[in-house]
């Protein structure tokens, strides 16, 4: 029995021996199938990725080189075509007009030299850098030459928002230059170029404004605005070149093979140091003008936080001289003591003015009681002016009726009843023509004995009226006169 049971055991524990190894065996198999599939997942996404990004299969070279080279010469309607775009070019910055701007970049044909400049160093064809060079040199004076000449027969010359955002290059235009240069080249060695990325690559680096207010310059006769218009010109060139260079080393361009081919490497060499040497006056430019906005930043904060949320002050400007750094704010009314401790104590809070002086130039006598003082008083004058306004208006009524009375009072008065303003009314209905009547008695003699009054009557005519024509009217109008004043006798003249 006791036999019997220990072999159960022996077989129970062979089992679960075995059953132990088939689970290690399906979790080691499980743990293989986990690997590859993860491996084949990473695989995927870095086929996925290769064909994502990989471009290198998509480019036609010969048609590239060839694309390039057609476009870098600049005689003939291309040098015709890069004139107009300048003139373009120069009336939107001159009226500041974007829109006119954009257009002028999509129509200009600058990129053709700077590209050939980038290729030749890529695949060591010297007679095409030097070609390239010469038609940059062309192009540059050609657009400078006719923006100049824009400008000084303009009778605008004041500096636009859009001429001044090309005379301060920084790092940020380095960055589009360099992204822009990319995309281009791309676009470029792709089989059926993409046209919308170079019309797009046209206006983001923006090589003709910067041109064009070089020109602006010369004329103005603001040597910094010429200047730092080229070097933002030369910013965009060096980097589209460098741009282009690398994109096309980077997809393995054949090179042209010339005894001399160090001397290329050497040419690319001094390329790539020129445009890193490049890059430092824009770093340090962009430095600066982040250090502006900073600054401006924090007077706009210290104006809003400190001074505007204070309801008792009345605040008008501020002027900062940062030579002597001082920090003056100007008010209208008093500014209490008290008020500018607390100015001046929080103004330390703000880094960028820490270091400035707080002047507080107050307008005492504008405060806010004077002024409504002030207010009363001018609306006091002018309910006074409006009451004597309103008298006299009386005053003039009453005179046309009195007038009016007077004239009733003479003709009645008058021993031949006549109603002259009645008639002269009816005369003007019936002959407007009529500029004037006059109506008088004249005291006459034949004898020199016996003194008569005799009824007289003026008129005026238009004097554009014929003679034959007046004659006739005044025929009918002495005719009508006498029958309606009722008179025997009237003589009427002209």
């Amino acid at each position: 029995m006791n036999d019997f049971g220990d072999l159960f055991v022996y077989f129970v524990a062979k089992e679960n021996y075995y059953m132990e190894e088939i689970k290690k065996e399906e979790i080691d198999k499980s743990k293989e199938a986990v690997k590859e599939g993860a491996k084949g997942l990473w695989e995927s996404i870095k086929s996925f990725m290769n064909e994502l990004l990989d471009f290198r299969h998509d480019t036609d070279q010969e048609a590239t080189i060839q694309a390039i080279k057609n476009d870098i010469p600049f005689k003939g309607a291309t040098a015709w075509i890069l004139i107009f775009a300048v003139f373009i070019a120069s009336i939107g910055l001159n009226v500041s007009s974007t829109a006119v701007v954009i257009g002028a970049m999509l129509i200009s044909p600058l990129m053709g030299p700077i590209l050939g400049i980038g290729m030749s160093l890529a695949i060591n064809d010297i007679d095409t850098l030097k070609s390239s060079f010469v038609n940059l040199l062309v192009m540059v004076f050609l657009s400078v030459a006719t923006a100049y000449l824009y400008f000084l027969l303009s009778p605008l010359t004041e500096l636009t928002p859009e001429l001044e955002a090309r005379t301060q290059p920084n790092i940020l235009d380095v960055l589009v230059a360099i992204f822009g240069g990319l995309a281009l080249i791309v676009a470029r060695t792709k089989k059926g170029t993409i046209a919308s990325v170079i019309f797009g690559v046209a206006i983001a680096t923006a090589l003709m404004p910067p041109l064009c207010t070089a020109g602006y310059g010369l004329a103005v006769g603001n040597i910094s605005y010429f200047l730092g218009a080229m070097y933002l010109f030369i910013i965009n060139t060096t980097f589209i070149a460098l741009s282009t260079f690398l994109v096309l080393k980077v997809l393995g361009f054949t090179m042209i093979r010339y005894v001399n081919s160090k001397k290329r490497k050497r040419i690319a060499q001094l390329a790539t140091f020129f445009g890193l040497v490049a890059m430092v006056p824009a770093v340090w430019t962009f430095l600066n003008v982040l250090e502006q906005s900073r600054f401006t930043r924090d007077v706009k904060d210290f104006i809003k936080n400190e001074i505007d949320v204070n309801d008792k002050l009345w605040f008008q400007k501020e002027k900062i001289n940062k030579e002597e750094k001082q920090f003056v704010l100007f008010f209208n009314g008093k500014v209490p003591e008290a008020t500018v401790s607390d100015l001046e104590n929080e103004l330390k809070e703000y880094e960028k003015l820490k270091d400035y002086k707080l002047i507080v130039n107050a307008n005492e006598s504008r405060s806010a009681d004077d002024i409504s003082e002030s207010l009363t008083r001018a609306f006091s004058d002018l309910d006074e002016k409006n009451s004597i306004i309103s008298g006299l208006h009386k005053e003039i009524k009453d005179l046309k009726s009195q007038i009016s009375n007077l004239n009733s009072t003479i003709e009645k008065t008058d021993k031949s009843n006549i109603p002259f303003s009645v008639i002269a009314r009816d005369a003007k209905i019936r002959f407007n023509d009529l500029k004037e009547i006059r109506f008088s008695k004249v005291l006459a003699t034949k004898d020199f004995i016996k003194v008569d009054t005799i009824p007289e009557a003026k008129v005026v005519w238009n004097s554009k009226l014929k003679e034959s024509y007046i004659k006739k009217k005044q025929a009918e109008l002495h005719k009508w006169l006498q029958n309606e004043m009722k008179l025997d006798t009237l003589y009427l003249k002209k």
